[in-house]
């Protein structure tokens, strides 16, 4: 479903070239809970922009559902992520003044979906993500945990079944940042693959694979600890 081969990105100024992501290669299957694990700086951001087409590779190729994200141009960039990918970062990114129902229902919109069908399957979505009899309420009257909920919902809106996270709980404490990583595991084990990128180490545990980034370089980890219940 997701196939990452010797993808490289660097960044070239008068003074110095810095290599981003160099040879990266990853590849994860539905249903599957993928850890990208590392300290602030290691690339992970720049690799997970770079599976949604938000950035483009310098050297590699990216499959994501048998589409290669760098032969697309920005149309169908974008395209892909109303369609196929989904993006969630630390902060959500909710138009405030939107129900979160509303949030939901508005990549639904722009794809097409007519809005009887776009409310049912908002609603639909925000059930999922256990907010179900919220969708009235404003980003501001909802926790920060419930407003990354939101976030998710609106990420896979529309059936997208590959999940991209940069940092989902880094604005979390410890107990809010459990019940999400939670909920993302649950989601794969319904049939979405989801790829997380993070420093905060519990994710190890909900995951069916880790692996680390180290200077643009992905490393794999295979999971030592059980999963948490």
């Amino acid at each position: 479903m997701l196939a990452v081969e010797g993808v490289s990105r660097r960044f070239v100024t008068r003074s110095e070239t810095v290599w981003a992501v160099r040879d990266a290669d990853l590849r994860a299957s539905a249903g599957e809970f993928v850890c990208v694990f590392g300290a602030s700086g290691s690339g992970k951001s720049t690799l997970l922009n770079l599976i949604a087409g938000l950035d483009q590779a310098d050297a590699g190729r990216i499959l994501v559902e048998s589409t290669d994200v760098g032969r697309l141009n920005e149309d169908q960039r974008a395209r892909l992520r109303l369609s196929n990918v989904g993006v969630v970062f630390q902060d959500h990114n909710l138009i405030e003044e939107f129900t979160a129902r509303e949030n939901v229902v508005l990549p639904l919109e722009v794809i097409g979906v007519p809005s009887v069908q776009a409310l049912e399957q908002a609603d639909q979505q925000l059930a999922r993500v256990g907010l179900e009899g919220l969708g009235g309420r404003l980003p501001s009257q909802l926790s920060g945990g419930q407003r990354q909920r939101v976030g998710i919902a609106r990420a896979l809106a529309g059936d997208r079944r590959v999940l991209l996270a940069d940092e989902p709980t880094g604005a979390l404490d410890s107990t809010n940042s459990r019940a999400l990583f939670g909920l993302l595991r649950q989601l794969c084990d319904q049939g979405t693959l989801a790829v997380v990128c993070t420093h905060d180490t519990m994710c190890r545990e909900y995951a069916d694979s880790v692996y680390e980034m180290v200077d643009g370089r992905v490393l794999r980890r295979e999971l030592t600890a059980e999963r948490a219940t």
